[in-house]
């Protein structure tokens, strides 16, 4: 039938088909509706949703990099269907629909969901990045080793990550007695939210704990709940809008960040101006990922060129 009767299938940024043909993209959007292990408000399953619906009326023009970013064409694919059976076998289905992704050099943005979800794609990265560093931006360390029955929850993201290679902790401002006996354990001091505020020079020292490969990780309860109240546990004194976007372009400009998530969007509980932002915040990570190399940015993944 006539192309012309129905709307065009819905991706992020409402993207024009030269924009976002799989084949031609340099980023795949993989949209995770999941959040079988939320511990509080729920609703992330409908996070990467909120994402693509906060995208539609989007300026494709950045300013602050002078391009359309999508002109590097960002394709979206079909939501991964959860797996009810648990969080172990919904981290495998991840994989699988991971693997095929990297392999083919693409740069991989994946929308969660809890936070459960971003152990999957990290594995795959590493698979093929194998002194791969993970930088997590959150409000919460997430490094309990159980919670709520499973190894594999929200709550305990950051422990797994920990066991799979340097895990750098970045906007941290809630830990529980446990997860701070570990943390003095193992020596691994997070920023928190409380020193970034009086460190001037607090993302020259988050930049000295990363390795040349990074992944990062993204939950939106980084940011204050002023900006963004429409997550699962927001805590107050969090991060502005330019202390992240500052943190990830100098990631992005002096490092080779293979790979990235945004999770733990709640639509229903913050207005529409939240999707909004978080939909702003990818796209611009994907800028500043995908920048030429020449204006002080890097190559995704492979360093494949367009």
């Amino acid at each position: 039938m006539s192309g012309e009767i129905f709307y065009p299938a819905r991706n992020f940024g409402a993207l024009p088909p030269e924009w976002s043909d799989y084949e031609t993209a340099r980023v795949v959007i993989l949209p995770v509706p999941y959040d079988a292990t939320v511990s509080a408000r729920g609703g992330t399953r409908e996070g990467p949703q909120g994402i693509i619906d906060g995208s539609q009326e989007m300026e494709l023009y950045d300013f602050e990099l002078g391009r359309e970013i999508a002109e590097v064409g960002i394709h979206t694919l079909p939501d991964v269907e959860p797996v009810l059976s648990g969080p172990e076998a919904m981290l495998a289905r991840i994989r699988l629909a991971a693997a095929p992704i990297v392999a083919a050099g693409k740069l991989l943005v994946t929308l969660g969901g809890d936070h459960s979800i971003s152990l999957a794609p990290v594995q795959v990265y590493r698979e093929r990045h194998p002194s791969l560093t993970v930088l997590q931006l959150d409000a919460h360390t997430d490094l309990r080793d159980e919670y709520l029955s499973t190894p594999f929850g929200h709550a305990t993201v950051g422990r797994r990550l920990s066991e799979l290679g340097p895990l750098v902790q970045v906007g941290i401002r809630a830990v529980s007695a446990g997860e701070a006996n570990f943390i003095k354990a193992t020596g691994a001091a997070p920023f928190t939210a409380a020193a970034i505020h009086r460190t001037p020079d607090w993302i020259e020292q988050v930049l000295a704990r990363l390795g040349p490969e990074v992944y990062v990780t993204l939950d939106l309860d980084v940011l204050d709940p002023g900006i963004m109240p429409a997550v699962g546990t927001p805590e107050p004194g969090g991060l502005s809008w330019y202390q992240v976007t500052d943190l990830l372009r100098a990631v992005a400009s002096e490092r080779n960040v293979v790979g990235f998530d945004v999770v733990e969007l709640a639509p229903r509980e913050g207005p529409f101006a939240a999707s909004a932002l978080a939909a702003s915040l990818v796209y611009k990570l994907i800028g500043y990922v995908t920048q030429p190399a020449t204006d002080g940015g890097r190559t995704p993944a492979d360093g494949r060129s367009a």
